[in-house]
């Protein structure tokens, strides 16, 4: 049985490339940034710096 842990939430309008991910594990969304061969991945946080998380 296949588990999806991570699930696209959102996409950043006509800039592709530009993903928000959720891990459904912890809920911490992170911003996904991928262009050709390259990508990077970062957790989104607060103002006070802090993981943002979706319950």
């Amino acid at each position: 049985m296949e588990n999806k842990r991570f699930e696209i939430t959102e996409t950043a309008g006509s800039v592709k490339g530009f993903y928000v991910v959720v891990d459904k594990e912890t809920g911490v969304n992170y911003l996904v940034a991928k262009f050709g061969a390259g990508a990077g991945i970062c957790p989104l946080i607060d103002k006070d710096g802090k993981p943002i998380v979706t319950k």
